[in-house]
């Protein structure tokens, strides 16, 4: 697992990075002060079709300095600089965004959300791919997250672990407010004004560290704890965003319904039938027939930041 850097390298390899992009955008007056970073979640790239043809930039991963290689398919691994809506709202894309469990350390899969920061971003869209745990679920719903549970961070591995960038935010950083209501309305009401016929929620997404897809008992569990959704990704992400002062907004789309019921039984016949398990190219297959509707609400969304 990749090393933690202390404070002092940590700003100044966020300096290179911010100073990279700004040459690479020093030819597109418009794009040069994104308002919007949106983070693509699994096989949600396709989010960056809502943006303007012209101007647009795309900036590979290695071509910032501080930035890792995403590994995961369906993370294309590059910013998309560009303009959404009638109001030209500059936003940058993270089409691709860093997992712990790639062996990444929460400094380096976060590393992206202080850049955006030193950019002039106020506002993060994050979106994720998911786990449907509350039962009444299905794959292609949608869920405005409201609340999480850190399972990694309640047990020390957390994404504000170690001396404190004080130049960002507080050491001690609140959280009962990391999903604002007027963001999460403003969704919601868009929503509405398209008309969209998908079923969506709001609810708990659940952080676990991943790669493996949660056993039966796990779903259980995260189910008895007051757990919606589980994923991932998303809270390291949303955690230092907070801490940085961004407003953020969270959505997820269940791509597959958590399996919580208890295995069949060694002391009886083994049933005729087996029920599916949860694996990633169902993840994107769900992901490609939401993509639709998730791009239109959340340029809608974005047209009013």
């Amino acid at each position: 697992m990749a090393s933690e850097i202390s404070t002092h390298e940590q700003y100044k390899l966020l300096d290179l990075a911010k100073n990279a992009i700004d040459d690479k955008l020093k030819d597109y007056a418009q794009l040069k002060e994104p308002r919007v970073m949106i983070i693509c979640g699994s096989g949600l790239g396709g989010i960056v079709n809502v943006l303007d043809s012209e101007p647009k930039l795309e900036v590979g991963y290695s071509e910032i300095p501080g930035f890792r290689s995403s590994t995961v398919p369906g993370h294309a691994g590059k910013l998309v600089f560009g303009l959404i809506g009638s109001k030209k709202v500059p936003v940058m894309c993270m089409v691709g965004r860093l997992h712990f469990y790639e062996g990444y350390s929460f400094q380096e899969t976060t590393f992206p959300i202080r850049v955006a920061k030193l950019l002039g971003v106020s506002t993060l869209i994050v979106t994720n791919a998911a786990g449907g745990v509350r039962e009444s679920f299905k794959p292609g719903d949608l869920m405005i997250i409201n609340d999480h549970i850190n399972f990694p961070g309640l047990a020390g591995f957390h994404s504000l672990r170690g001396p404190n960038l004080d130049k960002f935010g507080t050491r001690f950083q609140a959280l009962s407010d990391a999903y604002g209501y007027d963001l999460r309305r403003l969704f919601h009401v868009k929503s509405e004004e398209l008309k969209v016929t998908r079923k969506i929620h709001e609810g708990t997404y659940v952080f676990v560290a991943g790669p493996s897809f949660e056993t039966r008992a796990e779903v259980r569990m995260i189910r008895t704890m007051g757990g919606d959704a589980v994923g991932m990704s998303t809270v390291p992400e949303v955690v230092v965003a907070r801490h940085c002062g961004l407003d953020v907004l969270a959505l997820s789309l269940i791509t597959n319904a958590g399996n919580g019921n208890p295995p069949p039984s060694a002391f009886e016949e083994k049933p005729t039938e087996q029920e599916d398990n949860a694996n990633h190219d169902e993840v994107l297959k769900a992901a490609d027939e939401a993509s639709h509707d998730v791009q239109n609400i959340i340029a809608a969304t974005v047209n009013e930041l």
